[in-house]
C-alpha cells in the first residue's frame, strides 16, 4: 500500500471511534453516460455500493483512500461477448483465467457465450457455469443457447435456461439457419423480455471462405467470405425482429451494408441493437497478406472501407456496443497455414487501448460515447444493473489514466492463450484499478 492510499481521516473526524466508507476514490474525472456526469468528483464506497458522490473538497474518512487525481473514473466495462471456452476447452481459457484477463482490461462484468464442448443448452449446464463463477475476479454473465446442441433445428428449454440464470440465448459461432426456428426462439424471448444474440452468416455463402472476399483475397489466391453473407442474414433477422416485435442483437457487424440495414431498421422503430468489435473498427484484410494467423477472424477483417462504416455507425449510434469477441487458442493451433488456423483472437487486455487510442484520441468519439458502448449500453440490453455510477449501485468501476501509453505483449497477458495481432502496438490509455463490488481485484 503506497502513501496515497493509507487509510485517511479528516482533521474533523481525529478521535472518532471507526470509518466512515470502505473506500474513496478522490480527485478524478468521474464519467457516468446514463446521468451525463463528466465533473471531478470523489466516490464513496461502503459494503460493496456506492454510498455517495461529492465534490473533491468534501471531508474524507475511509479505511482506503485511492488518489484518482490526473485519472479517469468510469463505470466498470461490461463485455456482452466473450469465448471462455470452459467446458470442453480449458487448455485455452478457463473462466477464472478469462475474469483475470478481464480485470486486467478494466471488465467488471463479462458475458460468455454458450458454444462450448458440450454447448451451454440446458440448466445443468448454466448452473455449472456459475458454480465455477464464484471463484472468478469479475462477474460472469452466462449466454445460453437457441438451440438444442447448437444444431439450429430445435429451440432449446428457453424458460428453463432464464429461470437458471441466463442474460441472452445465442448461437454464436453459427447462425440459426432456419428462420422458422430462429421465429420461434424469438417469441419465446419476446415473452421473456430476453434478447436473442445473432451470428449473422449464409454459411452457403461463406463456405471455405478464409478471409474477406476481395482484391487481396484473390491476389492471394484464397477462399473468400463476402460481404453479402453476413448482410443477408442480418436483412432477415431485422425482418424477423420486426414481425415478432422481439428484440435481436445483432454480433460482431463488420460491413458497411450491415450498418447500412440497422440504421434503417432503428429509424422504423424495430428493435434492433447491435456490437462491433476492436479489430472490425482497427484492423483490415491488408494485415492478411503478411499471412497473420491471429488475425483470422469470423466475420473476417474487411476492407477500409468497411472500418470507416464501423466508425460512422458507433459515432452516430447505429452500433450500441463495443464488444471484445475474445476467442482463446492455443499457439499450437495457430502456428499452422493460415487456411488450416481457427477463427478467433483475443480481445479482453487490448479493447480499452485500442477504444481509447483509436477512437476518444483520434476524436471519432468523445470520453462518454465511447464509455458508454463499453457500460451502460451493454447493461440496458442485457438489463443488468451495472454500467452506471450512481447512489446505492454496485460499486463496479474502472479508473484509467488516459495518458500512459504502453506497448502490447501479449506474451504478458492474463488470458491463458496469446493470439493477438496487435503484439507490439502502442496503445493510450491504461487501466490503474479495477474494482468489483467494492473491491479492488486489479491494480496496473
Amino acid at each position: 500500500m503506497n502513501k496515497s492510499e493509507r487509510p485517511q481521516i479528516s482533521s474533523q473526524s481525529k478521535g472518532e471511534k471507526g470509518l466512515d466508507f470502505d473506500l474513496a476514490i478522490v480527485g478524478g474525472r468521474v464519467i457516468d453516460p446514463e446521468s451525463r456526469m463528466d465533473r471531478i468528483a470523489n466516490i464513496l464506497v461502503q459494503n460493496g455500493v456506492i454510498k455517495r458522490i461529492e465534490k473533491p473538497e468534501s471531508k474524507i474518512r475511509a479505511k482506503r483512500i485511492i488518489q484518482a487525481k490526473g485519472k479517469v473514473v468510469v463505470p466498470g466495462l461490461i463485455d456482452m461477448h466473450a469465448h471462455l471456452r470452459e467446458p470442453g476447452r480449458e487448455d485455452e481459457e478457463t473462466i477464472h483465467t478469462g475474469s483475470c484477463a478481464a480485470v486486467a482490461g478494466g471488465f467488471t462484468s463479462i458475458c460468455c457465450m454458450p458454444n462450448t464442448q458440450p454447448p451451454i443448452d440446458n440448466q445443468e449446464a448454466v448452473r455449472f457455469i456459475y458454480q465455477k463463477a464464484k471463484d472468478a475476479l469479475c462477474k460472469i454473465f452466462c449466454v445460453g443457447c437457441i438451440t438444442k446442441g447448437q444444431k439450429g433445428e430445435e429451440i432449446t428449454e428457453i424458460c428453463d435456461l432464464v429461470q437458471a440464470g441466463v442474460v441472452a440465448i445465442s448461437d454464436d459461432g453459427l447462425p440459426v439457419s432456419n428462420s422458422q426456428v430462429l421465429r420461434n426462439a424469438l417469441e419465446y424471448s419476446r415473452m421473456l423480455d430476453l434478447p436473442v444474440i445473432s451470428h449473422c452468416e449464409d454459411l452457403n455463402l461463406s463456405i471455405g471462405g478464409v478471409m474477406h472476399e476481395g482484391f487481396i483475397s484473390t491476389t492471394l489466391g484464397m477462399s473468400g467470405i463476402p460481404s453479402v453473407a453476413e448482410e443477408a442474414v442480418v436483412a432477415r433477422d431485422i425482418k424477423l425482429a420486426e414481425f415478432t416485435g422481439a428484440k435481436i442483437h445483432i454480433a460482431h457487424v463488420s460491413t458497411e451494408g450491415s450498418v447500412d440495414l440497422i440504421r434503417q431498421a432503428k429509424r422504423k422503430g424495430i428493435k434492433v441493437s447491435c456490437e462491433a468489435t476492436p479489430h472490425h473498427f482497427t484492423l483490415t484484410d491488408e494485415i492478411i497478406r503478411t499471412f497473420e494467423t491471429n488475425a483470422k477472424v469470423n466475420p473476417p477483417l474487411r476492407t477500409r472501407k468497411d472500418v470507416d462504416a464501423i466508425k460512422r455507425g458507433l459515432f452516430d449510434g447505429t452500433i450500441d456496443c463495443i464488444a471484445t469477441d475474445h476467442a482463446p487458442h492455443s499457439i499450437e493451433e495457430k502456428e499452422v497455414e493460415f487456411d488450416s488456423a481457427p477463427f478467433g483472437m483475443v480481445g479482453l487486455e487490448t479493447a480499452l487501448g485500442l477504444v481509447i487510442t483509436e477512437l476518444v484520441k483520434k476524436r471519432v468519439l468523445s470520453w462518454t460515447q465511447a464509455i458508454a458502448k463499453l457500460t451502460i449500453n451493454p447493461a440496458k440490453i442485457l438489463n443488468l444493473k451495472g454500467g452506471r455510477i450512481k447512489r446505492n449501485f454496485p460499486a463496479d468501476i474502472t479508473i484509467i489514466d488516459p495518458k500512459a501509453s504502453w506497448i502490447v505483449d501479449p506474451s504478458k497477458f492474463h488470458s491463458k492463450s496469446k493470439n493477438s495481432p496487435f503484439g507490439g502496438w502502442k496503445l493510450q490509455g491504461k487501466v490503474c484499478y479495477t474494482i468489483v463490488d467494492g473491491k479492488v481485484v486489479y491494480q496496473g
